[in-house]
């Protein structure tokens, strides 16, 4: 496919939000050095898009705030303590209940950090044919992508972070109470929860939530393409 038409269609695909458009494109191995150079530019193309979405990614959750002030990614109470709200605070415990929230979202955007080396790692190890997928996966296809690659190194290195966060603010000391206060209640099912794994879980499903917004950005907004590369491939 020569080079000017392959643009076209990238361009194609961000103009299409979220219908995803086949491109039909041939493997990354051809003989012609014009359409290899134009193949290497798109591919870089995207990977600045994922470098791009993935930085923003990283700085929007990573900072105060950045979960507890969103009511999108905002890590909510177990949805035992939640519908027990009400009794919880009638046996004194509302203030802990508070610091429960507060301080799981502090433990999330402390481990954001650590989001910003493996998704560079993935982004690097790309191979044409993960380009491919990408540019013909639908608007959350570069999202997906870096999920499948990344989201178990990501668990593994958020959970220790966690709980060292957790524990320094004495998360576990305030939850012991709490659970003990729940189970005390009657008519309720007895609480027993893996609150590492909770938090865990509920910051990389907002890590990536963020992704898939950054993406959107890339895909639909000029003003967002904010390197020349990004400008003028995805421009076209």
């Amino acid at each position: 496919m020569p080079y000017r038409l392959l643009a076209v269609a990238l361009a194609a695909i961000l103009a299409a939000g979220c219908e995803a458009i086949d491109l039909s494109m041939p493997p990354f191995d051809r003989d012609d050095p014009a359409e290899d150079e134009g193949d290497d530019r798109v591919a870089a193309a995207l990977r600045d898009a994922l470098r791009v979405g993935t930085e923003r990614t990283v700085d929007r959750t990573a900072r105060e705030d950045g979960y507890l002030g969103n009511a999108d990614i905002r890590i909510p109470l177990p949805e035992q303590f939640d519908s027990a709200a009400s009794q919880l605070q009638r046996v004194g415990l509302g203030g802990q209940v508070d610091t429960l929230e507060r301080t799981m979202n502090r433990a999330a955007e402390q481990a954001a950090s650590e989001a910003a080396s493996v998704f560079a790692g993935a982004i690097r190890d790309m191979r044409p044919a993960d380009v491919h997928a990408v540019l013909n996966g639908g608007s959350d296809a570069a999202t997906r992508y870096l999920r499948d690659q990344s989201e178990s190194e990501l668990r593994e290195r958020y959970r220790p972070i966690v709980r060292e966060q957790m524990d320094a603010a004495g998360v576990y000391r305030v939850y012991q109470p709490l659970r003990d206060g729940y189970n005390q209640l009657p008519l309720l099912p007895s609480l027993e929860l893996d609150l590492d794994r909770y938090v865990t879980d509920q910051a990389l499903d907002g890590l990536f939530t963020v992704l898939a917004e950054e993406e959107a950005r890339i895909r639909a907004d000029p003003a967002a393409r904010t390197t020349a590369l990004l400008r003028d491939v995805f421009g076209r």
